[in-house]
């Protein structure tokens, strides 16, 4: 009851900030608007870039290393990629998160720390490539980063510039430092600057949600993210962590948007958790699972250099990783909560749905939907896979039930 209750205080903060929107501007502000500015979203020139048409997959070291990322942990990880599977199952972009800075120099020009990255990022970005791999970075939208480190504020076209000479295919470009800027004309800029290198940039806004990214990214960004940061817990709550969410947290902010999502423009709920210890195999089953069903970037937060055979099963499944990436790109949500039991659903390129059973209660539940939530007739018969057991399930007619685990799924596939 007490998650049911939070789920829909979520719901409605998240669709009370879509109503404001369409609440009638103070006196004041409608006097103060200029009326030769159009908004980037709005201006009819700007097209979409064109990347990221199924949802991201790769690696980011913040979760794990945060500030304690260097060149050789990279090369660790792009190896590990390469040759255990990873790269494979199509996780391909490389992410060194904050903490990779160096000074400006006597002209602007950013560069990076001499001692993290001896070789420096041009020969790193070679080598990632070496790999079958692809290469992402950094910045910040204000002038530091959350870390302490120069943000691309007033040098936005000189980082664009520099990044697309080291070979940068991916941008995850935060909010910290940032005061006043208006969120859609800063990320835009930055947009701007990384198109006019000629270069293909996968771009992540993350500014967390807090001005409603959904609403204006995609024509300017390919994900965005829809929250604050996650941490390693299932349903915890903890004062060292009043900056970030849990796992159901995430999901119930995320959930609800899940109409703005798309081919090119993604909801982000943040990175994978998978691994780092905080959460059992079963609640990171959970995790991937709703992150696949929600049509969410999967950048795996882990050491993949040493992960453990069970995360390993974990990332590289194949089949949660195709409901992920089906082409048709729409979001999955939930089409019943009966509190601690949940069904969501999620149509399919193919004409069929993926189907997630999620027993958020601590004792195994049986779990069932009907047809007739997934949008099929009721009288049909369709063939069901097993997502976790890989095992076909057969002809089913009219409904599917299962036991579901504690803090568990179960995930299906339905073929008509």
């Amino acid at each position: 009851m007490i998650h049911a209750t939070r789920r829909a205080w979520h719901a409605i903060l998240a669709w009370a900030m879509l109503l404001s929107l369409a609440a009638p501007l103070p006196a004041v502000a409608q006097e103060t608007i200029d009326p030769n500015h159009i908004p980037p979203s709005h201006d009819p020139a700007r097209t979409a870039n064109g990347l990221a048409l199924t949802p991201p997959k790769g690696w980011n070291s913040w979760n794990k290393f945060g500030c304690n990322v260097d060149e050789k942990t990279v090369r660790s990880v792009a190896d590990a990629m390469a040759a255990g599977g990873m790269r494979d199952a199509g996780y391909h972009y490389v992410v060194i998160d904050d903490c990779w800075h160096g000074p400006r120099d006597e002209n602007g020009f950013i560069t990076s720390d001499a001692k993290k990255f001896p070789s420096g990022m041009k020969a790193l970005g070679d080598y990632i490539h070496s790999k079958g791999l692809k290469f992402g970075i950094y910045s910040d939208a204000g002038r530091k980063t959350c870390g302490g480190h120069p943000g691309s504020q007033g040098h936005e076209y000189q980082d664009a510039l520099t990044y697309a000479r080291w070979g940068v295919d991916y941008l995850k470009y935060d909010w910290c430092s940032t005061g006043s800027r208006n969120a859609e004309e800063a990320y835009a800029l930055m947009e701007d600057a990384l198109r006019a290198t000629g270069r293909d940039i996968t771009f992540s806004i993350c500014e967390w949600g807090q001005n409603r990214p959904w609403l204006w990214g995609a024509k300017i960004g390919n994900l965005w993210r829809t929250t604050g940061d996650i941490w390693d817990s299932y349903s915890a709550t903890d004062k060292a962590h009043w900056w970030a969410h849990n796992l159901l947290d995430i999901v119930d902010l995320n959930e609800p948007l899940w109409s703005f999502a798309g081919p090119g423009h993604w909801n982000d709920p943040d990175m994978l958790e998978i691994g780092n210890g905080g959460l059992t195999d079963t609640e990171y089953r959970t995790h991937f699972s709703l992150w696949a069903i929600m049509a969410a970037p999967l950048m795996a937060g882990n050491d993949i250099a040493s992960m453990s055979p069970a995360t390993a099963t974990i990332l590289m499944n194949r089949d949660v990783i195709a409901i992920d990436q089906d082409p048709l790109g729409a979001q999955g949500h939930r089409v019943r909560d009966d509190g601690n039991q949940e069904v969501w659903a999620r149509p399919l390129a193919n004409g069929g749905r993926a189907v997630l059973l999620l027993n958020r209660g601590e004792s195994p539940a049986e779990i069932a939907v009907d047809w007739t939530e997934l949008g099929y007739p009721g009288t049909i018969a369709a063939d069901g896979r097993d997502l976790w057991t890989h095992k076909p399930l057969g002809r089913l007619k009219g409904r599917y039930a299962a036991t579901v685990a504690p803090h568990g799924v179960v995930m299906i596939s339905l073929l008509r």
